[in-house]
């Protein structure tokens, strides 16, 4: 049974999607005003993780992630730099995408931009005013908090006083009471517009996913993801919103990931520890070291994220390399022992471990020391496994993968000129021929790899070169 925690009902709940076998999941991209910081990714790496699992699970996924590139902060920074709003938008969003394919996130199936879904949006606003809960003002139209009494059902908030007429304009408030929010802005001098029934204007940003979410998994859909900063006012009000406009549920599951600290503190510029994907990688820090930081911590519990911490992920990472390229070397080289073991059938235990839990919300520590406690097994009985036992191993690994996206398995073969000098070292090496080992290593690494000696009576063994401290070896 799958349960998750619930942020509407605010308890576990066992999951079923609306549709048997397929799950609608609509996660909440990023604004593209700038590089996307760690916070930004703890949570995409717990929706990717949320993904993963149930793909593994046997569902289809259907995931759609948008992209901001109009609102207050995007206009903003285009005007600053000079930059027309698409020039200033795409840069970042390739950005993101970029930083996407390094943490190793998969790509939605579907993810729309929000300036391609202007007319969607029209279209919701002028079924909000039909029925009364949205109103025009001076050029702007707003939705009516008031004429939805269900208003604050997902934050909890008490908003006992809305009072119809009091209005935000702009798209991130802090308010603990309910305004009647924008949901299209009227024209600017300075800002980009589209026609609409009202006049030139924009969208507000609320409007925008509520849009974008509908139009690509319909009216009702299964999960809705994203940081616990947006629970109010971004998330309560595309609920308000799409409710108001169907007079259905919108979303089945709200799960919200808690806020990131950086060594104990709030991320913040002015503490100087704010930092980007790109600032770590700057400082020589690897990807998955980064991305294993940020999905080892549930996603309900504060990620204290700290350089020790990397530095412990970084550790992690190495031994998983490590047994794996062990398992592939021995493996291809046909290095096995000849007697039956059965540690085919603990591996097999140990993954339903790994996936029992995640089906408790998503319980990342104990799945993880599952794993990690069957990579343990395995390197313990190395030099006791036979052919069968090590593909079984290489199978572990690469279903681990698939949950995790660490990137452990990508490399599933080794090169014949490295196998051939691998061989070729291995002869010298016993021939106590280290002039022509020397230079079959050096060769290796020429070829991308490296050799990795085993303890006396152990075979050699190579292993990929492709993290930041592999070029160091």
């Amino acid at each position: 049974m799958i349960r998750f925690h619930n942020t509407l009902s605010n308890q576990l709940e066992e999951f079923k999607p609306l549709k048997s076998g397929e799950v609608t999941l609509y996660t909440c991209g990023p604004t593209v005003y700038h590089y996307a910081h760690i916070g930004n990714f703890r949570t995409f790496v717990f929706e990717d993780l949320l993904r993963r699992f149930l793909e593994c699970r046997g569902f289809k996924v259907k995931h759609v992630m948008n992209i901001t590139d109009v609102d207050d902060k995007t206009i903003a920074g285009a005007n600053r730099e000079k930059k027309t709003l698409s020039q200033y938008t795409e840069f970042y969003t390739q950005a993101f995408l970029e930083d996407m394919k390094t943490l190793n996130l998969l790509p939605p199936k579907i993810q729309p931009r929000a300036t391609d879904s202007i007319l969607d949006m029209i279209e919701m606003i002028r079924k909000l005013i039909a029925k009364g809960i949205a109103y025009e003002a001076d050029g702007s139209v707003y939705y009516r908090v008031a004429a939805f009494p269900a208003y604050g059902k997902l934050s909890k908030k008490k908003l006992e006083g809305n009072i119809e007429g009091a209005r935000v304009d702009v798209d991130e408030y802090e308010k603990e009471t309910g305004a009647d929010f924008v949901l299209w802005k009227k024209a600017k001098e300075d800002e980009p517009s589209w026609d609409s029934p009202w006049g030139k204007g924009r969208p507000g940003w609320h409007i925008e996913c509520s849009a974008m979410c509908m139009r690509h998994l319909g009216e009702t859909v299964d999960i809705h993801a994203g940081g616990e900063d947006l629970v109010f006012p971004h998330h309560e009000n595309e609920i308000a919103q799409s409710e108001a406009a169907t007079g259905k549920p919108f979303v089945r599951f709200w799960l919200h990931a808690k806020h990131l600290l950086v060594n104990g503190e709030k991320m913040s510029k002015s503490k100087g520890n704010f930092f980007t994907l790109r600032d770590l990688l700057e400082k020589g820090y690897d990807p998955m070291a980064i991305r294993y930081a940020l999905l080892a911590v549930h996603y309900r519990h504060q990620l204290n994220f700290t350089f020790e911490g990397l530095k412990e992920a970084r550790e992690v990472i190495e031994k998983l390399d490590n047994c794996y390229f062990q398992c592939l070397s021995r493996s291809v080289l046909g290095v096995s022992a000849s007697k039956k073991m059965a540690h085919g059938a603990g591996l097999k235990a140990v993954l339903e471990a790994v996936v029992k839990h995640l089906e408790d919300d998503l319980n990342i520590a104990a799945s993880l020391s599952e794993f990690i406690g069957g990579v343990t097994k395995i390197n313990t009985a190395l030099d006791q496994m036979n052919e069968k036992e090590l593909k079984d191993a290489l199978s572990f690994f690469k279903k681990a993968d698939e949950l995790f996206g660490l990137d452990i398995t990508s490399i599933d073969a080794i090169p014949p000129g490295v196998k051939e000098s691998l061989g070729q070292y291995a002869e010298a090496r016993k021939a106590r021929d280290f002039s022509f080992s020397d230079k079959m290593r050096q060769q290796i690494k020429e070829l991308g790899w490296v050799v990795k000696d085993g303890r006396p009576g152990e075979p050699s063994t190579v292993k990929k070169i492709r993290r930041a401290w592999d070029t160091k070896k």
